[in-house]
């Protein structure tokens, strides 16, 4: 799949994803965005809430894992630049026609503490599709929200 963006413009979100510090910049037409929520947060509300903000978009983004990637595909983005992506986040997105573009390719991503790995790359481990990947998505996002709620 050939990208809409032009490369003048993928390099301009992959400049703000740096310069900003920020999680993860989404180009859709001429409006970027920038997103500052760890792990795959900002991916799912986007996907429920404003699924119109990912479809066809240009994504740069500092880390992303399997889970981000079936967030990312299930939106409809349409190209991707990562600092670091892990192997099955690669193959996800290839499975789809999408090649993306990365600095670093890794087996796993780590969680937080750096002690395993990244607890939403071990629930999609066994999913074939982006649609597989969901429901422990979800209900690890729904899982966590309770936990804050209760506090």
């Amino acid at each position: 799949m050939k990208s809409a963006f032009s490369p003048s413009d993928t390099q301009r979100a992959i400049d703000l994803l740096h310069a900003e510090n920020c999680s993860c910049v989404i180009l859709n037409g001429s409006e970027s965005r920038i997103f500052r929520e760890r792990g795959v947060k900002d991916l799912f509300r986007l996907l429920h809430e404003e699924p119109e903000s990912l479809r066809g978009a240009f994504v740069a983004d500092k880390v992303v894992g399997k889970g981000a990637a079936a967030l990312m595909i299930l939106g409809g983005i349409a190209d991707l630049y990562a600092d670091v992506i892990s192997s099955a986040a690669a193959e996800l997105f290839r499975s789809v026609g999408i090649e993306p573009q990365y600095a670093r390719e890794t087996p796993h991503i780590i969680n937080r503490t750096g002690t395993d790995i990244c607890p939403v790359e071990k629930l999609c481990a066994d999913c074939r599709t982006a649609e597989e990947c969901l429901p422990p998505i979800t209900a690890f996002i729904r899982g966590r929200e309770a936990a804050t709620d209760g506090k």
